[in-house]
């Protein structure tokens, strides 16, 4: 082992977990803004109570996903000096327009949001929090935008004396056909996870009231129970829709990889040999020395389909695509980790399609005010949650896998990419360190969220003690929305 393994390793374990935080941020903040509107249109306090409610978790989940996604940009100077300077003048510019015009107008405008609610307008502080769900999304495309280019990169020239890449074309960059397609499978992926976390939680709470643990539980208020049936409705219906979408850009993805990265779709598939008419694998069983599978059970023709839109199309494999890198790039192996990219592509796609499934489920055992009459209903709603995050994960760890040996393909490999100053001992260090760390705050987190969860709607918006409800806040004098506790 050596300074690339380890830099490796910390970034892996820093994106996945940091990545645990964004699909929720992403999903939540319009969820939450979808409830505040409801409130503003109907004056009913149930979805005002839901804002605050939801609010809180979102705003728990917002300030951890900035803590870690700082600390990963950190490494780039750290452990991947020398990938910075070839991709800084590329790189650069997009996560400067998401800084400048994406962070910064969500980071103004949820602070606005949080410190508003007894001094703003209703309107303005409406506009607040559909500001941070906007600038949200927009940050998830700029960043996404610079992923896509170290997949496909494009509008860049490499300087003969420098040696680095040089943008030429931003708008090629931000416009890439893997930046828009990954970005609608991603920001979709994400709200299935912030529509099962709704899910979960509300499914947590309307059991705690129907089933309590201990007969020492605190009775919830008689009013929670049409809250959290609404907000469970709501995130069944973000998933269901959002489900579609998936299937929808996945399939555009599959293409994609066809195109520009035949080695990661051959490996996603455990596919060998150039074959027209390939079958999609369920379960393959081979040897990667040898290259070939000495068990695999597919559905037929379906590969072909899914990568070029023909039953009969024809799609590379992985030792033929070996030989044309070869040929193209040099001596080599240019196979990513065959074994990891064909089981995180079966577990994103089984525990995302759970997820939806739950989702398309869940709106048909609530319809007509209907609620689940058996405990192990909730239960499988409530195991959604992990099961989208989990599908989210290894989305990623297919994608950056699937990109190996390459930091950019075709220009750079992850090899010539590491910091050329930074030891063994050093990135031993940070590692242990950041994990740690990591693990500390996945300790913080879990509490906070737990303790608002168990605590309910009540704990930022007490019920009044003569069962009566606030006022819609349309019919104050001042216009203000009211504050309550926060």
């Amino acid at each position: 082992m050596d300074a690339l393994d380890l830099a490796r390793w910390q970034f892996g374990i820093t994106t996945v977990y940091h990545f645990l935080f964004v699909p929720l941020t992403i999903g939540l903040s319009a969820i939450v803004a979808i409830l505040q509107t409801a409130w503003h249109r109907t004056g009913k306090v149930e979805y005002l109570r839901a804002t605050r409610f939801l609010g809180k978790l979102f705003l728990i989940n917002f300030a951890m996903g900035v803590v870690t996604g700082i600390v990963q940009e950190f490494q780039f100077g750290m452990n991947w000096s020398s990938y910075s300077t070839f991709v800084g003048d590329v790189f650069g510019a997009p996560l400067a327009m998401e800084a400048l015009l994406a962070f910064f107008l969500e980071s103004t405008f949820i602070g606005l949001w949080i410190f508003g609610w007894d001094r703003l307008p209703r309107r303005i502080h409406l506009a607040c929090i559909w500001i941070v769900a906007i600038g949200t999304n927009f940050s998830a495309y700029f960043i996404i935008a610079a992923n896509a280019w170290m997949r496909h990169p494009v509008g860049f020239t490499v300087d003969e004396t420098t040696g680095r890449a040089r943008l030429t074309d931003i708008w090629a960059v931000l416009t890439n056909d893997q930046a828009w397609s990954t970005y609608l499978h991603v920001v979709s992926g994400a709200f299935i996870a912030a529509g099962l976390f709704v899910v979960a939680v509300s499914a947590v709470k309307l059991m705690r009231a129907r089933w309590p643990r201990r007969s020492t539980d605190a009775v919830p208020h008689p009013s929670e129970h049409g809250l959290f049936r609404k907000t469970l409705r709501l995130g069944l219906a973000v998933t269901a829709i959002a489900g579609a979408l998936v299937v929808f850009s996945g399939d555009h993805q599959a293409k994609l990889m066809a195109q520009y990265e035949p080695m990661k779709l051959a490996g996603a598939e455990a596919l060998w040999e150039d074959e027209q008419g390939a079958g999609f694998s369920l379960f393959a069983v081979g040897d990667i020395r040898e290259g070939r599978n000495h068990i695999n059970v597919q559905v037929p023709n379906v590969l072909s389909f899914l990568a070029t839109g023909d039953f009969q199309g024809d799609v590379q494999g992985i030792n033929d695509v070996q030989q044309r890198f070869e040929q193209q790039f040099g001596p080599g192996d240019y196979r990513p980790d065959i074994a990891v990219l064909y089981w995180s592509f079966r577990l994103m796609m089984g525990l995302g399609l759970a997820g939806v499934g739950i989702g398309v489920l869940g709106l048909w055992l609530t319809r007509r005010r209907r609620l689940p009459e058996h405990r192990w209903m909730y239960r499988v709603a409530i195991l959604g949650l992990p099961a989208a995050l989990a599908a989210n994960v290894f989305g990623w760890i297919l994608t950056e896998m699937g990109r190996q040996p390459w930091t950019v393909v075709g220009e750079l490999l992850t090899a010539a990419s590491v910091s050329p100053g930074v030891s063994l001992t050093e990135v031993a260090i940070s590692l242990s360190t950041f994990t740690l760390l990591y693990a500390a705050l996945a300790v913080v987190e879990l509490k906070l969220l737990l303790r608002y969860v168990a605590a309910g709607a009540a704990a930022v918006m007490p019920y009044p003690p003569d069962d009566s409800d606030v006022p819609a806040a349309r019919e104050r004098e001042d216009d203000r929305v009211p504050a309550f506790v926060y």
